[in-house]
């Protein structure tokens, strides 16, 4: 989640570069530098003997313009030793002027370089006939764009490149990148009857340890309980939470161990208190809305305002480290509950995460829409709040963040924004803490209290939802979302994935018409953005992303979310797949943020009563057990 103070973007035209060559003796100039490179070949003295490799060149379809801050990131390839010293860098670039083309175009260009290791030399001094040294790929880093290349040789690369900022390290195959985005991917089969088939989750760490967090619980409700006093039978509860961390994982850890229990007590007292009235059967919606919100409310108030009270009965800093982490840091919060005797769902949303039901349109093509909306300090309603419950406080929002620092307006913990001054002073004096924002006056500023939204769900119609943190959002817009799991499910149905369970016949089958789309099947909103205070995806600003939709997306996993993780990736580009996934934290921050995906298939399925692990999309060694 983009947490701290908002990143300054330049737009950067890429610029082609021609294949020539110059002496050795040609420099670089940091002007030309600056503007881009034309490389020539490159050698270099060794131990007395001359050594020569070659690199070629292909910059990601994508141009990645944040200004960085202190400069470029060191990059490190930690390999076996080289013969080439560490640190040591070949001889200079030569460099001209480039012709600047539009961002978006893919260019080849090719040059040599010393970053492969020496092979080894025969006793004569001269270099051995040997075989061609296998090529590897490369991922080259210069002030803020990515590039990728070809190295031949076996040896590890060097961390240093040149004297202007370029780093380079090993990147991954397509096969290892397929790996990383299957490692903490899981999908159930829901064989309960009560309208929900099958949800499909995936996490992909950017932070490490990465700050995202899931929780997801079927409770079953008995005949003989409040929530049943109708007659019918035992009811279901359903419950999947995605959690978007900041400022470490702690509080987003907290909300999966605890969140779903505080707010499940909640549901059953007002179900109980709705038995008082004869008259009434259930509770109102106002009622159910309502205990959500106390559930989100009070683990909040536990997590803030208890804490601090235990610590300073305690008075032990090491009380004190493991009751404040969670009010320290901070986590938005997306949860949905839903009821199989009523087939209502409803979406408690703390923060930016976002959720978006895909529903099939009379068309045949899915109609995306948002079941919540990103409260920030971008948002006109949650300004309009702020500057209400803060009236002359000009800095409640500033840069679209509140007290011009922290970017959700809701949020869990993010205790120096609801510690009064005195509190915060007392905490850090005599443990730890922050210094508090000098526009600080009159706390809280930040609330859990959840915006709620309830949706009455089609089972027999194969709805489903998506709930995601921001840094798929940041990708891709709503209508992509649910367009790529429209089109995942038509591969499903033709078996295109090799999923062969048996299951996937009773939900998949009656969905689809025998022509297939070559574009997205969903229907689109001809906006940028969508309506509530949801914002259009960065990241395709930022990497120039134009290419149309049957040349970005792919379908080649089993699990729908893996699916969208890879497509909001790259898809098709498996550069760009394979360069976002080979940065190491904390650069790849830069670039992309911690993923959470969840897919949530609501269908008419079998009445087993288990809800079982699905292998063919569950991460194959090591797989979790079954959370429900």
């Amino acid at each position: 989640m983009r947490r701290a103070a908002a990143q300054v973007l330049r737009t950067v035209r890429r610029p082609a570069f021609r294949k020539f060559v110059k002496s050795r003796s040609s420099v670089v100039t940091p002007s030309s530098y600056a503007l881009g490179l034309r490389f020539a070949s490159a050698r270099r003295e060794i131990g007395g003997q001359t050594l020569a490799s070659s690199m070629r060149l292909r910059r990601v379809s994508v141009a990645v313009v944040t200004t960085l801050v202190g400069g470029g990131a060191f990059y490190a390839y930690r390999g076996s030793p080289s013969k080439v010293s560490e640190g040591s860098v070949g001889a200079p670039f030569a460099g001209g002027l480039p012709v600047a083309q539009p961002v978006g175009q893919n260019r080849s260009f090719s040059t040599t370089s010393a970053f492969a290791a020496s092979p080894q030399a025969s006793p004569s001094g001269a270099l051995p006939k040997t075989a061609p040294e296998p090529a590897r790929r490369a991922l080259i880093v210069e002030q803020g764009e990515l590039y990728t290349g070809t190295i031949d040789g076996d040896g590890p690369l060097l961390k240093e490149t040149d004297d202007y900022g370029r780093k380079v390290l090993e990147m991954m195959t397509p096969e290892q990148a397929t790996q990383k985005l299957r490692t903490n991917e899981q999908s159930y089969l829901v064989g309960r009857g009560k309208g929900v088939v099958r949800y499909d989750v995936v996490q992909i760490p950017s932070n490490n340890p990465i700050e995202d967090d899931h929780a997801e619980k079927i409770l079953e409700v008995p005949q003989s309980s409040a929530a049943a006093q109708d007659g019918t039978a035992s009811s279901d509860w359903m419950f999947w939470g995605v959690f978007d961390g900041h400022s470490g994982w702690t509080t987003s850890a907290k909300l999966r161990q605890v969140l779903i229990s505080f707010v499940a007590r909640e549901l059953n007292e007002t179900y109980k208190s709705a038995l008082t009235d004869p008259a009434v059967t259930f509770p109102t919606p106002e009622s159910v809305d309502n205990a959500i919100k106390k559930g989100f409310v009070r683990l909040d108030h536990e997590i803030t305002h208890e804490s601090v009270n235990k610590v300073l009965k305690a008075q032990s800093k090491r009380v004190a480290a493991e009751l404040l982490a969670p009010a320290l840091s901070g986590s938005c919060a997306l949860l949905s509950f839903y009821d199989s005797r009523s087939k209502l769902l409803r979406v408690a949303c703390t923060g930016d995460s976002r959720a978006v039901l895909g529903r099939r349109g009379t068309s045949g093509k899915w109609i995306a829409t948002p079941l919540s909306v990103d409260q920030t300090g971008e948002n006109a309603e949650e300004i309009a709040r702020l500057r209400k419950e803060h009236p002359g406080e000009p800095y409640v929002t500033h840069n679209g963040r509140i007290l011009g620092g922290l970017e959700p307006s809701r949020a869990f913990g993010d205790a120096v924004y609801k510690w009064t001054k005195e509190t915060q002073d007392k905490i850090k004096n005599s443990y730890f803490g922050r210094t508090p924002s000098k526009y600080l006056k009159t706390p809280p500023y930040v609330t859990a209290e959840p915006v709620i939204t309830t949706t009455k769900v089609e089972p027999e119609k194969g709805d489903f939802v998506v709930m995601a943190t921001d840094g798929l959002w940041e990708m891709l817009t709503n209508e992509e979302v649910v367009g790529l799991v429209g089109q995942w499910l038509e591969a499903e149905a033709d078996g295109r994935t090799g999923n062969s369970n048996s299951r996937k016949d009773s939900w998949l089958k009656s969905w689809f018409s025998t022509q297939k789309m070559s574009v997205l099947p969903v229907e689109q909103n001809g906006r940028d953005t969508d309506p509530g205070g949801q914002r259009a995806p960065i990241r395709q600003q930022q990497w120039g992303v134009t290419a149309p939709q049957n040349e970005r997306f792919v379908v080649q996993d089993k699990n729908a979310a893996t699916h969208l993780v890879r497509n909001a990736l790259g898809g098709k580009d498996q550069d760009m797949v394979c360069a976002l996934l080979t940065l190491p934290s904390p650069y790849s921050r830069r670039y992309r943020d911690d993923l959470t995906v969840e897919v949530i298939f609501f269908g008419e399925g079998d009445k087993s009563g288990d809800v079982e692990l699905n292998n063919e999309a569950s991460a194959r060694e090591g797989g979790p057990k079954a959370r429900l």
